[in-house]
This record gives C-alpha cells, sequence and structure tokens, in this order.
C-alpha cells in the first residue's frame, strides 16, 4: 500500500474554487483502479494550505492515474491557484 501527500498552497481569492473542483473531482480519483481512498486536509494555523492524502495499491497505480487525462486537466487548471510551489512525498507504511 502506497500513501500519496501532497502540499498544496493557494492565493487566498482561489480557495473556494480549488475546493469546489476537489469536491467535483474526488469520486472520480476514487473511482481509478488502485485508489483507496482520497482526504482533503487544510492547515489549521495557516488556511491557505491543504494536503490531499491518498491510498494506493501501488505505484503503478498511482502513476497511472498521474498520466491520466483526468490527473493532466485538473492539474492544469489548479496550478494557476499556486502561490507556492506544491510538494509531494509518496511513502510506504512501516510500522
Amino acid at each position: 500500500m502506497l500513501k500519496r501527500i501532497v502540499k498544496l498552497t493557494f492565493k487566498a481569492d482561489k480557495i473556494d474554487a480549488f475546493q469546489e473542483i476537489f469536491q467535483e473531482k474526488r469520486e472520480r480519483i476514487e473511482s481509478r483502479n488502485g485508489c483507496r481512498s482520497v482526504q482533503l486536509l487544510r492547515d489549521i494555523a495557516n488556511p491557505n494550505i491543504f494536503f490531499t492524502i491518498s491510498l494506493w495499491d501501488n505505484e503503478e497505480c498511482l502513476n497511472a492515474y498521474r498520466h491520466s487525462e483526468l490527473f493532466q486537466s485538473t492539474w492544469a487548471e489548479i496550478k494557476t491557484y499556486f502561490d507556492d510551489k506544491p510538494e509531494a512525498w509518496s511513502l510506504n507504511d512501516v510500522g
């Protein structure tokens, strides 16, 4: 099982638009082959920072999603909303 964490920092005036897009796309992301769940979390101290946490069967499933039209079109739309460079980590459970 692979956990993907992505940190996204948004311009204040783009937060509502991002949250709408996430809610629109969430079910489609979760229906992708190998995706177990997708969560959206918001930083308490800085409300412009969000994290997505997704759970995947393996790296191949994650990469297939990352190369899909769904990801490419969504990313193209939201990347204009960023106020800082996104950061991402792919992690395996070791405990």
